[in-house]
């Protein structure tokens, strides 16, 4: 390049303008040299060249003939790495990475190994740990042994255990409170807690129902409350006890016996549950207390009932067609409907009351806690002498749920007159003791008897079927103030 440059700066330019003619007379005579070849220009100079005359057309394309030109750089940088040229340079910078990834993955590597130290050393201590758990727990169980094995004759000692947690509650409140702390789960934690409750309260053997139920619906670790809860609304939702002599006129109570009567034969036909015939009741009761009816519409009163009730727990309850039949159509659609809706607005809709059957389900449980197999004539009987206060306008002014375990104490004395039936465990869930059961009870004897010579029959017959173990044939050899006179 440099030579073909002095070579064309040596060549003076002619002043005039040259045709072929005076070039060719010029050359023959030596005047101007033969003209010199143009220079060889390599790709890349043309390259530039034209860059350059394409940058200097016009000043709205800078912007993007810079961008080209950075992106032609970034390719050729890219090329140089996969050519198969090779040079000093590009294997200095080979060596280069290749050092620098060693050196990155070697301290990754011992990073690696350094965690894995670290986690088997986390295992060996947790391992060491739990081991020493075990160890504190034998030494500790040991002791508990030893101590129980010289005071095992202390009667105090035998008070304080509770022997009646049929999961092994007992062994576990003879832990020291470190190590149930460790151990036990937060359910058994709880057990634990109530079975100290039942122990403090009585200090006698107590079973505890709710500890070894595997139904997750019948909700064991909230059956107190929820009971402590049914105790306070009997209070609240009571009907009157003397509605027939302050408010009816004209009905009487051998009347409301007679459509009770009646309304259990259709219960029968009609295969409702016992929830069902209870429910019946109460509403006509509390209906009764608040609004005067006339004997005429009693029995639309009692067939409405029943069909809010139905509604309430049947599964599939009757339709209002069926309850009309039911009448011989004494009663049409329309007038069923529209003493219903009368019946809620007067009851503000408050459906969900306790009844003697919701206490006595919970009694009935816990009477069946002193036996070694369920006993299913104990549950029908308890039953029946519940269901003959129904019909009984006299156990308005007696509580459900007194009703519910006076009928389980003479249930219980009807089928075993050896033993009391009357136990911590029965007064502990029921809240009531023999004394106070005393009237209820013997009033109950009464009905069982049928010492008035009532001609209501139908709770009678229904249980002196053979599926239902005969229970109204059953009666006790010996009286029952006989317990009570002791």
């Amino acid at each position: 390049m440099d030579k073909e440059s002095t070579v064309a700066a040596k060549v003076e330019e002619p002043v005039a303008r040259i045709t072929r003619a005076r070039a060719k007379a010029l050359g023959t005579s030596g005047g101007i040299p033969p003209p010199v070849p143009k220079p060889y220009l390599k790709e890349d100079q043309k390259r530039a060249l034209r860059a350059n005359t394409k940058r200097t057309a016009s000043d709205d394309n800078k912007s993007f003939i810079t961008a080209v030109s950075g992106l032609q750089h970034k390719r050729r940088a890219v090329l140089k790495d996969v050519t198969n040229l090779k040079s000093e340079s590009s294997n200095a910078s080979c060596t280069n990475v290749t050092k620098v990834q060693d050196m990155d993955v070697k301290p990754a590597r011992k990073c690696h190994a350094k965690k894995n130290m670290e986690m088997v050393d986390i295992s060996m201590e947790t391992s060491e740990a739990e081991e020493d758990i075990k160890a504190r727990l034998a030494e500790e169980l040991s002791k508990i042994r030893m101590v129980e094995s010289q005071e095992i004759t202390s009667p105090t000692r035998q008070k304080g255990i509770c022997h009646h947690i049929k999961n092994g509650c007992a062994a576990d409140s003879l832990l020291t409170p470190r190590v149930t702390d460790e151990l036990q789960s937060p359910q058994s934690k709880q057990e634990n807690i109530f079975c100290k409750k039942l122990e403090s309260s009585s200090g006698q053997v107590i079973a505890d129902i709710d500890s070894n139920l595997k139904d997750p619906q019948i909700c064991g670790l909230y059956a107190p409350e929820i009971y402590s809860n049914r105790r306070v609304k009997e209070l609240d939702q009571r009907p009157s006890t003397n509605y027939m002599e302050k408010l009816q006129h004209d009905i009487t109570p051998s009347m409301r016996g007679i459509l009770i009567d009646w309304l259990v034969e259709v219960s029968e036909e009609y295969r409702l549950v016992p929830d069902t015939l209870y429910l019946t009741v109460n509403l006509i009761d509390r209906f009764l207390s608040e609004n005067f009816i006339e004997k005429q519409r009693l029995q639309l009163l009692g067939v409405t009932c029943m069909l809010i009730a139905s509604k309430y727990e049947e599964i599939c309850a009757p339709r209002v067609e069926e309850f009309c039949f039911i009448t011989d159509n004494t009663y049409t659609r329309r007038e069923v409907l529209k003493m219903e809706r009368q019946v809620l607005n007067l009851l503000y809709f408050q459906i969900s009351v306790p009844t003697t059957k919701t206490f006595l389900r919970r009694f009935i449980q816990a009477a069946q806690a002193s036996y070694k197999a369920p006993c299913i004539e104990l549950e029908f009987l308890a039953n029946y002498l519940a269901e003959l206060t129904l019909v009984e306008y006299d156990f308005l002014k007696i509580l459900p749920s007194l009703i519910a375990a006076s009928a389980v104490f003479l249930a219980r004395w009807t089928l075993d007159q050896s033993d009391h039936p009357w136990n911590p465990t029965l007064e502990h869930y029921t809240s009531y003791n023999a004394s106070e059961l005393k009237t209820t009870v013997l009033a109950l004897e009464d009905l069982q008897l049928n010492t008035n010579g009532c001609p209501l029959n139908a709770i009678r017959e229904k249980y002196r079927q053979q599926k239902l173990k005969s229970v109204a044939n059953m009666t006790s050899t010996q009286r029952v103030l006989s317990l009570f006179e002791r």
